[in-house]
């Protein structure tokens, strides 16, 4: 029976880890490389894994995040050579070694940039996988780095990773801004990936979470929820109209893509275009180049309309 990572590596963690414990960073650093290089080399790639995560993990803990971070590296070198897929475990290391690097100079940084990266090509997700994204943007909204979080968040597109983000959105408030602009800042990245239920669960918890503290938010016109169809296990769809059109916007938006069927559906193109051509007529964020700009992609995906004329297009383009 072949001999487990951990065992295999007992020798070269039995050389390296003292080292650390007796203040001697360096000199275990170099060890660890040394150990690391020679297992990669035989093809012994777990237990390269092994020495270089342990090993990372205490320097890091002793704050030496210079040495801990160029370990990491290592590490993710040879997720590489190995061709190691995303997994439980194969995340969970490099998670640990995130939260043990420290939001400090740039360490965690050159971390996160190059395991998104691995995960983008060993997982299922461009992106990157979604649970790291998620952790990161979790990690940073914590500590306060809205602008960073914001991106994790974004590209994770779970349900969780939209909760987080419309909090996040609802704190950043406070700073200033709209519940209209980041409305749009979250629903149309969501929807840009064809993320609908991001894009609901984002909206649901931003509106629900401003009105609870600004009742006043609510159209008096309309103070009680819209129905707007049926969800899929049968439920009343509702939406909240409020005093921010774009909010409204973004409501009706996720719910007119939801019902897209691409260019088989003309109803729901004509619908789309109504909708667009109303907010539009109103100016504001809508009417900006810039925001009509960085929609097109998702609403050519959902509603099948050509590349020119934008995403507010005429009808003259359904013909």
């Amino acid at each position: 029976m072949a001999p487990t990572p951990a065992a295999s590596s007992s020798r070269a963690l039995n050389a390296i880890l003292p080292l650390i414990a007796s203040g001697q960073p360096y000199e275990a650093h170099q060890k660890a490389r040394t150990f690391a290089s020679r297992y990669q080399k035989s093809g012994q790639y777990d237990t390269a894994i092994d020495v270089l995560f342990q090993s990372a993990r205490e320097l890091l803990k002793v704050g030496q995040q210079g040495s801990g971070t160029d370990l990491t590296s290592f590490l993710l070198d040879v997720y590489e050579n190995k061709s190691e897929l995303v997994n439980d475990d194969s995340r969970g290391r490099l998670t640990q070694l995130i939260a043990l690097a420290g939001s400090s100079g740039s360490w965690r940084k050159t971390i996160i940039d190059k395991a998104i990266a691995w995960s983008a090509k060993h997982g299922p997700c461009p992106a990157g996988d979604p649970s790291l994204q998620h952790y990161v943007g979790e990690l940073l909204y914590k500590e306060g780095s809205f602008d960073t979080a914001e991106i994790h968040l974004l590209a994770a597109g779970k349900r969780d990773s939209a909760r987080v983000l419309a909090q996040m959105y609802i704190e950043w408030l406070s700073a200033g801004g709209t519940p209209g602009a980041f409305a749009l800042r979250g629903t149309i990245p969501y929807l840009q990936n064809g993320n609908i239920l991001a894009a609901r669960t984002f909206l649901s918890h931003l509106v629900s979470q401003y009105t609870a503290t600004h009742p006043d938010f609510v159209s008096s016109i309309q103070p009680s929820s819209l129905a707007v169809g049926k969800t899929g296990d049968g439920q009343s769809d509702e939406i909240v109209i409020t005093k921010d059109s774009n909010v409204n916007w973004a409501q009706l938006a996720v719910r007119t893509c939801q019902r897209a069927q691409g260019d088989k559906n003309k109803s729901m193109r004509e619908a789309w275009i109504r909708l667009c051509g109303t907010y539009q007529s109103k100016g504001g964020l809508l009417a900006i180049r810039e925001v009509r700009k960085v929609s097109r992609p998702s609403f050519r995906y959902f509603f099948g309309l050509p590349r020119r004329g934008g995403w507010f297009c005429n009808a003259s383009s359904l013909s």
